[in-house]
């Protein structure tokens, strides 16, 4: 290569150097002002019919993840091992209109786990978990849809609050089954069959009334018992008492009584 031309590719050479510093420069620029959002390894983003989503399904979390954005209104957490929701678990979740919590290994949901999501959400899934009872207050000013089947269900007067409460899924209502039951008779029916025939609720409200009856009878029987055998304890003592005074001689016999009499006065 001649002098002339090394010349004439330097400028070249320089410039193409001065435009890569400068991409880098520009890379660098945006990595900090835009950081990547840091999800969960097998969770993501998408838009679905216009709706932000985002989908962790069959991640195998064990918790709610916090790093969830917060104008998505799908979120799916469907097929992990979430064992329990905490209290404000959606807080920051404020435009959510479905949320899939179902086949997980949910067992205890806090009161105010759904807390801020009353305006907006209209679908929960709660199926296929391991709820065995929840207080309705958990659903507090929920006006969502909410699936309750397939759960391991103990059947008393706090699920029949519960499912009064509600509004439950269109076709759910038949997989909320009696795992368990107050009384053996309604397990392995479904509750709303169970809530035709009897209310559970009137139900233990007799028993308590009962138990209670039971409870103050037991004391009044302690009490009566307690008034015979004072009496009859006074009855015994005096009887004794008459046997001694008349065992005495009679001028001492004379003096006890006279000493008892003045005792008395």
């Amino acid at each position: 290569m001649t002098a002339a031309q090394r010349v004439l590719l330097c400028p070249v050479t320089m410039g193409l150097l001065l435009q890569s510093l400068f991409l880098l420069l520009l890379f660098l620029l945006g990595s900090c002002l835009h950081p990547a959002a840091a999800f969960p390894k097998g969770c993501y983003p998408s838009e679905e019919e216009g709706l932000k989503t985002f989908r962790c399904s069959n991640a195998q979390l064990t918790e709610v993840p916090r790093d969830i954005p917060n104008d998505t209104n799908k979120l799916y957490l469907d097929f992990n091992q979430i064992p329990f929701l905490p209290r404000d678990a959606f807080r920051d979740l404020p435009l959510l209109l479905e949320l899939d919590l179902s086949h997980n290994a949910i067992a205890r949901v806090e009161s105010g786990a759904f807390q801020g999501l009353a305006e907006h959400l209209h679908s929960l899934d709660l199926s296929s978990n391991k709820l065995v009872s929840v207080s309705k207050d958990t659903f507090s000013n929920l006006k969502a849809e909410v699936n309750l089947s397939n759960n391991p269900w103990l059947c008393d007067c706090r699920l029949q609050e519960l499912i009064r409460a509600v509004e439950l899924a269109a076709d759910s209502s038949g997989g909320i089954v009696c795992d368990s039951s107050t009384q053996e008779e309604h397990v392995g029916k479904a509750f709303l069959q169970v809530l035709a025939d009897t209310d559970l609720c009137n139900v233990y409200k007799k028993t308590t009334d009962i138990a209670m009856l039971v409870t103050m009878f037991g004391w009044f029987a302690m009490v009566i018992s307690y008034l015979v055998y004072y009496v009859r304890q006074n009855q015994e003592d005096a009887r004794r008492h008459l046997e001694y005074l008349k065992s005495l001689p009679s001028k001492q016999r004379r003096s006890e009584e006279s000493s008892t009499i003045s005792t008395v006065v």
